[in-house]
C-alpha cells in the first residue's frame, strides 16, 4: 500500500465514519451530563478553537448542532488577515500609487482600510487607480517575478507561524532579489490565545472558557509545548486537532474527559502531524531572521511578544527600513475597525456574527465592510457562507445525533 492510498484512507475515516461519529456524539453527552453534575445545572461555558480552519470544520459540518447546548463553541483570533492592522494595508496602497510593485495574497487583496489613500480603501482599489499591485499565492511566485521586472518591490508577508520558516529560509539563504523587501507582518498564536481567555475572565457573567482547541498547521512549527502555559496556568485542557469532523469532536469529547477528571493538559490529538517539541529546525530558522517584537492587533490593541520583524543584521531586506515605514507602538495605534464593526468581539469569541449589526446587512462577502468578512478564514466569512444551524440542525436530527 503506497502513501496515497494510507492517506486516503485516513481520510475516509476521519470524514465519512458516521458510526464513529455517533459514538463521540453519545460520548460528549455523557461527559456533559458528568460537567453538569460537577458545575451545577445552569452552569454554561465556552471551548475556543484558535485555527480559522478549525471553524469551517465546525460551520460547515454542522457540529454545533450535535454539542449539548450548554457547551458553546465560539472562534479565537485564528485569521491572521483579520487582525492586521489598517494602517499597514494603508502604507502599502501608498507604495503601490508610488509605482513600486506590491504582492500579495488575495484575500489581502480586498482586506479595507479606516483611511482612504489618494481615494483607495482596499489593494483592489488601489490597482483599479493604477496602483501596481499582485496577487500571489506565495512569496515564492513574488520572488520570480521581481527578479523578471526587476523594479522595486515590496512582499506584504501575512500570517502566523506557519509561513514563518519560508520567509526565514528565503531571508536567511539570501535568496530575495535586491529589489524585494519583504514587509513582515507576522503574527505569534500563543500572545493572543492568553489574551482572549483574560478578556473574557475579566466580566464573571461570560460564560468561561474551559477548554482549547489549539490550531494544527501552527502546531506543526510551535510543538505541542507552546500551548502548555495554558493548561498550567489557566488550568484549562487544551487539544491539538486535526481539521476533519471527527478530529474535532474527539478534541470536544477529550476536554469534557479532562474536565470530569479535574484535569488540564495539553493532548495532541493530531498526532499524525504534531510532536511535543514540533519543527526545531524550523523554529532556529524563524529566530534566527526575525526578532519578537509586541505588535498591534487589529481592534485589539498591543499584545506583548505577539509579533515577527526582520532582525537588523538583514535590514537590507526589511521594508520598515527601506522605504521608512513607521512600525505600530501603543501611543500612534488606534482603533481601527469600520464605524459599528464588531469584528474584535468576534476574534475573541465574546460574540457571534450575527450579534453585529452590520454582518449580512451591510457587510456581507461580496461587499466586506469588516475584516472578519474578507478572509476565507474569517468567522463571519465561514459563518455568511455556511451558517451555524439551519440546515445542519434538521439533518442531524434526522440521523439522530442532533443534541437540543
Amino acid at each position: 500500500m503506497d502513501r496515497l492510498e494510507q492517506v486516503k484512507i485516513v481520510e475516509s475515516i476521519f470524514r465519512n465514519n458516521l458510526e464513529l461519529a455517533k459514538a463521540l456524539v453519545a460520548k460528549i453527552r455523557e461527559f456533559t451530563l458528568k460537567v453538569i453534575e460537577i458545575y451545577g445545572g445552569d452552569f454554561k461555558f465556552k471551548i475556543m478553537d484558535f485555527c480559522g480552519t478549525h471553524e469551517w470544520t465546525i460551520t460547515h459540518y454542522g457540529i454545533r448542532s450535535l454539542i449539548p447546548k450548554v457547551i458553546e463553541l465560539v472562534a479565537g483570533p485564528g485569521c491572521p488577515v483579520c487582525v492586521t492592522p489598517s494602517y499597514f494595508v494603508e502604507e502599502s496602497i501608498k507604495l503601490s500609487l508610488e509605482g513600486i510593485t506590491v504582492y500579495t495574497y488575495g484575500d489581502v487583496y480586498k482586506l479595507r482600510t479606516i483611511r482612504p489613500v489618494k481615494g483607495a480603501t482596499s489593494l483592489s482599489e488601489a490597482k483599479a487607480l493604477g496602483g501596481n499591485v499582485k496577487i500571489v499565492s506565495s512569496i515564492l511566485d513574488a520572488v520570480k517575478d521581481a527578479k523578471e521586472h526587476r523594479r522595486e518591490s515590496i512582499f506584504v508577508g501575512i500570517g502566523f507561524e506557519t509561513v514563518a520558516p519560508g520567509y526565514a529560509h528565503l531571508i536567511i539563504k539570501d535568496m530575495l532579489p535586491s529589489n524585494l523587501k519583504l514587509l513582515s507582518l507576522v503574527k505569534l498564536t500563543p500572545p493572543a490565545m492568553f489574551y482572549s481567555i483574560d478578556i473574557l475572565r475579566e466580566k464573571p457573567i461570560e460564560p468561561p472558557i474551559m477548554g482549547v482547541i489549539a490550531p494544527g498547521h501552527v502546531s506543526t512549527i510551535t510543538g505541542a509545548k507552546a500551548w502548555a502555559p495554558v493548561a498550567e496556568n489557566y488550568g484549562i485542557p487544551v487539544v491539538i486537532a486535526g481539521f476533519e469532523p471527527i478530529d474535532v469532536l474527539i478534541a470536544i469529547a477529550e476536554i469534557l474527559r479532562q474536565l470530569t477528571r479535574g484535569e488540564a493538559k495539553v493532548v495532541i490529538e493530531y498526532a499524525r502531524a504534531i510532536s511535543w517539541h514540533g519543527d526545531l529546525r524550523a523554529q532556529s530558522t524563524i529566530y534566527k531572521a526575525f526578532k519578537t517584537a509586541d505588535d498591534a492587533w487589529r481592534g485589539i490593541g498591543f499584545l506583548p511578544k505577539s509579533g515577527l520583524r526582520v532582525r537588523e543584521s538583514y535590514r537590507k531586506v526589511d521594508a520598515f527600513e527601506e522605504y521608512g515605514i513607521r512600525d505600530l507602538d501603543p501611543e500612534t495605534w488606534k482603533y481601527d475597525l469600520p464605524p459599528g464593526c464588531r469584528c474584535a468581539e468576534v476574534i475573541i469569541g465574546k460574540i457571534k456574527p450575527p450579534q453585529c449589526p452590520l454582518f449580512m446587512k451591510k457587510c456581507t462577502p461580496l461587499n466586506p465592510i469588516g475584516p472578519c468578512m474578507v478572509s476565507v478564514e474569517g468567522t463571519c466569512a465561514i459563518w455568511a457562507r455556511f451558517g451555524a444551524g439551519g440546515l445542519a440542525e434538521e439533518v442531524a436530527k434526522d440521523i439522530g445525533l442532533y443534541q437540543g
